[in-house]
């Protein structure tokens, strides 16, 4: 049988294998029912969706633009990075910091001051890549993704590889500024996959955090635990 001294190692012992034991209580009592769906506010202006006329064009961003029965100047076209694209006719246009509406505009001056009469230039956002979302907590892989289309809360979790063994599911928190404010809901994953709840649409520079269930840890650390409890026994 190993031997271990002891005063302070048993102890030690004792109140780890008690400390667990009221982790694990707590957090069962404490588990309630599952988190009412929550409405976050709209964006502040510069990250809202290309449909918004304040969302402004970023670097990576890839723009649809059509010209009104003139197919062969229909282009879909990437922002570069010094915030430029080029489309047929008129070269380099800038675009990057510029609204939709600001852009069609600028298009359809170019095009009528040389080569048209009365343009209708539509531009639309097809991937927005300058926007970017952050997902954190217990998920498998946090950071930060950027917005290359429409992004839900479900889809942002499954951008980071899913949910660790941890995760509290039930507790799903997505951060918002708007209105100059600080803004958070509260979302149940397994509602809103269960159908039960929508699946929030996400907005450029949300905040998701995904929260650790206690109960979970708690059961975890007792496993750890489990082999000095085995031997604080032993020496009953």
């Amino acid at each position: 049988m190993l031997r271990y001294p002891l005063g302070s190692k048993l102890s030690t012992y004792r109140s780890c294998a008690a400390l667990a034991a009221a982790l694990l209580l707590s957090a069962c009592a404490s588990r309630g029912p599952a988190v009412a769906p929550a409405i976050l506010p709209d964006a502040d202006p510069a990250t809202a969706f290309a449909d918004r006329a304040e969302y402004r064009i970023g670097p990576s961003d890839l723009l649809s633009v059509t010209v009104f029965q003139i197919k062969d100047l229909d282009r879909e076209v990437r922002v570069a990075n010094n915030g430029q694209v080029t489309l047929p006719l008129i070269g380099a246009v800038d675009a990057g910091g510029r609204t939709v509406a600001e852009f069609e505009s600028d298009i359809a001056k170019r095009y009528e001051a040389r080569y048209l009469q009365d343009p209708q230039v539509t531009v639309s956002v097809k991937e927005f890549a300058s926007q970017r979302v952050t997902v954190g907590g217990a998920v498998e892989k946090p950071g930060i993704y950027p917005m290359t289309s429409r992004l839900t809360l479900l889809q942002a979790v499954a951008l980071a590889e899913g949910v660790t063994e941890r995760a509290a599911l039930r507790n799903v928190i997505v951060f918002r500024n708007a209105g100059g404010e600080r803004h958070f809901a509260r979302f149940d994953l397994l509602a809103i996959e269960s159908g039960e709840q929508p699946d929030p649409e996400l907005l450029g520079e949300d905040v998701i955090v995904v929260d650790e269930s206690m109960g979970k840890v708690a059961w975890q650390n007792l496993i750890k635990l489990a082999p000095f409890i085995g031997v604080w026994r032993s020496y009953r």
